[in-house]
């Protein structure tokens, strides 16, 4: 199968990589980090989420960040949404395409959303109708695709099958999470052309994490196997509150620099992305993750 000479990057640093954070992030500085890598030329910046602040209290203040933002044409803001109050409320803040998510495995979605798969979907019911009214865009994710920190392995038929429950609901594109980053190249390529099997190929996202160092092997594989779309958190940050052990989404700037080095278009600047990392590491006082954007500034700085 060819790979495509154009990929779509979905950055979730905004949203999956700050709600792990240990201090509470101004929201300024969540505005400028926003902003920031849309002006790098990223089309999707995922912003913030509707959940109650008392389990991820940095996504507290996601109204005030939308309200703030000055959006750029062509480039979506999504928000994700957990339930119909939620909803509500990305509403309410002019979100304009939402995220929702399930778990591929039973005991992540007991231990993260409090209550069983069938339930979870159930509880989306009143989500994608109230999208729907609004001509709101829904996109779905789907963790724990190739293993639970709870369950262990986890079938590919598990992802299918919950795939086809959020397309009959209407989700227009799916994101495949390796929410604990386990996944290796030949799993993740049976994980997918599983899904492809009812799902068109260009409907299909992937999401890793690099618990193990494999998310960009990872994003390699699934390139072979067509998929064009992949969220990526810049500077790396992230991991899963749920998920013990789990570290940070794939770099962004650890993919771009991938995926420019395959000749492969994807409209980002990835010297303006590696600054961005940078800022945003040193702001928070922790480690730039990106392998790729510290080797970039490190050049830079010196001449090279």
């Amino acid at each position: 199968m060819e790979m495509p000479q154009r990929v779509k990057i979905v950055e979730v640093g905004p949203r999956d990589g700050l709600q792990n954070e240990s201090v509470q992030v101004p929201v300024g500085v969540k505005v400028e980090l926003v902003e920031r890598l849309a002006s790098a030329g990223l089309p999707a910046v995922e912003a913030g989420s509707f959940v109650a602040p008392k389990w991820v209290p940095q996504m507290a203040a996601s109204d005030d960040v939308f309200r703030r933002l000055s959006r750029r044409s062509g480039t979506s803001y999504p928000a994700l949404v957990p339930n119909l109050k939620g909803m509500e409320a990305a509403i309410a803040a002019d979100v304009q395409e939402i995220a929702v998510f399930v778990s591929a495995s039973e005991g992540f979605s007991r231990k993260n959303l409090g209550c069983s798969r069938a339930e979870s979907l159930s509880r989306l019911r009143d989500v994608f109708d109230l999208a729907i009214a609004q001509g709101i865009e829904v996109r779905g994710y789907i963790s724990c695709i190739a293993g639970c920190p709870f369950d262990g392995d986890v079938p590919p038929a598990e992802v299918e099958a919950m795939a086809s429950e959020l397309i009959a609901m209407g989700c227009y594109e799916l994101s495949l999470g390796d929410t604990i980053g386990v996944g290796t190249a030949t799993q993740i390529r049976s994980i997918i052309g599983r899904v492809a099997a009812d799902l068109p190929r260009e409907r299909i996202a992937m999401h890793f994490h690099d618990t193990y160092g494999q998310g960009v092997a990872n994003v390699l594989a699934s390139l072979q196997e067509g998929i064009s779309v992949f969220d990526s958190s810049v500077a790396g940050l992230g991991g899963c509150p749920y998920a013990p052990g789990a570290t940070g989404n794939v770099a962004t700037e650890d993919v771009l620099y991938l995926l420019h080095g395959l000749g492969i278009s994807t409209g980002v600047d990835l010297a303006a992305v590696a600054e961005t990392g940078a800022w945003i590491s040193s702001t928070l006082g922790r480690q730039n993750m990106s392998r790729a954007g510290r080797a970039l500034l490190a050049r830079q700085q010196a001449g090279g």
